[in-house]
């Protein structure tokens, strides 16, 4: 891979984070303040970006896959996006908002698993290359937090409004991008339905890694739901800018896997991201704004190790497992058992457990934080347990 095309794509991987950071951390604040949702009512917008992940999959594998380069079919959802974006921040009700952040999470989750496969396709060897293009995805969303949050506009539409700026400079930034030609012309129906990655269930490890994949991030969806209002609740000030710390955490730990990847494997790389994540959410239960400040800076910085070492281990893992003729089809697979299946029974899950530990006092509406955050963690243990004794993959340990 050049130094022309990595800093292209490093551009890429910038501004697809960006655009989600823009809006994404601070919904759940958003939605209880200015639109006065309900913890429920927060959960089911988050579950939006799920369903689209469960149907991005077939259409990543349809078209970017058979008739159309990669590049370029990016670059069209994301001029939508925008779009779309810029319509949201006009709505003044619930039901009108959950309709189009339904409509934009359909056009935005294709993006990340082209963004990845259009990175993959320019690379020898993804396992030592990809971590250094992806690492500026993080830098994208630390960037986007740091604006939100020292703006303070979290709690306002204008978080929509610079997601949809961004979006639209990466519409017309993605059609510039290094070709990603189809590769397969001839259509089946296996292919119209995306299909062909399914093969990749047929092996008992990778059987076991997706089915984990779903389960772990059922408790995800809690980190992504409810940290911004739950460090709101707590006091923490310019709570959004400070979340970008565990995207620095993120950023370094992704400098830090090609050494690591090539000594732990994949295993003990997803079971490490897995044990952070039990520590994380158990700083959340007992931390406070005050002498307990340092265990939410904890958990907030341990998000680096939980996302590297699960997710980026899991689409490096699946590149390897899958051909070129179904790389598109397979990172679609893998978003689908991720932020797709995973999230969208986490998000109901975590929308329904935040609302059965709240209470209403003097007309305000209370969280019993802890007994929440607990419930991510004991999660999160139990699937740890069964995929240290069920998962074998000797060519990837």
């Amino acid at each position: 891979m050049t130094a022309s095309v990595r800093l292209r794509l490093s551009v890429l991987m910038l501004l697809e984070y960006f655009t989600w950071g823009a809006w994404y951390v601070t919904m759940g604040t958003y939605l209880i303040t200015a639109l006065k949702a309900d913890a429920v009512q927060v959960g089911a917008a988050y579950a939006n970006l799920s369903i689209a992940a469960i149907i991005s999959p077939f259409f990543v594998g349809l078209i970017a896959d058979r008739f159309f380069a990669a590049q370029k079919v990016l670059g069209v959802l994301h001029l939508a996006g925008a779009a779309t974006l810029y319509l949201i921040s006009g709505v003044q009700d619930f039901s009108s908002f959950w309709w189009l952040i339904l409509l934009y999470t359909l056009l935005y989750m294709p993006t990340m698993s082209l963004a990845n496969s259009i990175s993959f396709r320019q690379m020898q060897d993804a396992g030592r290359e990809f971590p250094s293009v992806r690492v500026f995805g993080t830098v994208g969303w630390i960037l986007a937090g740091l604006l939100i949050g020292f703006a303070g506009v979290e709690t306002t539409a204008a978080t929509f409004r610079i997601a949809a700026a961004s979006s639209l400079l990466l519409g017309i930034y993605s059609f510039f991008l290094p070709s990603s030609q189809p590769v397969k012309k001839e259509v089946r129906l296996s292919d119209i339905l995306g299909l062909d990655a399914l093969v990749l269930l047929k092996g008992r490890a990778y059987g076991i890694f997706f089915i984990t994949a779903v389960a772990v991030c059922i408790p995800l969806a809690f980190y992504y739901s409810f940290t911004n209002p739950f460090l709101n609740h707590a006091g923490m000030a310019n709570a959004a800018g400070k979340m970008t710390l565990g995207q620095v955490s993120e950023f370094l730990f992704m400098l830090l896997m090609p050494f690591l990847f090539s000594r732990l494997g994949v295993k003990r790389m997803l079971l490490l991201g897995m044990f952070c994540w039990i520590l994380r959410y158990v700083l959340f239960a007992y931390g406070d704004s005050g002498a307990g400040a340092w265990m939410l800076y904890g958990g907030i910085a341990l998000h680096g190790m939980c996302y590297d070492f699960f997710f980026v281990t899991g689409q490096i893992y699946t590149d390897r497992k899958a051909g070129d003729n179904i790389r598109n089809a397979a990172q679609g697979l893998i978003t689908f058992a991720t932020y797709g299946l995973g999230m969208l029974i986490g998000s109901y899950v975590s929308g329904f457990v935040a609302g059965r530990f709240s209470y209403l006092q003097t007309a305000v509406l209370h969280y019993d934080w802890r007994s929440i955050w607990l419930v991510p963690a004991a999660i999160t243990g139990i699937f740890l347990l069964l995929f240290i004794f069920l998962f074998r993959d000797h060519d990837n340990q």
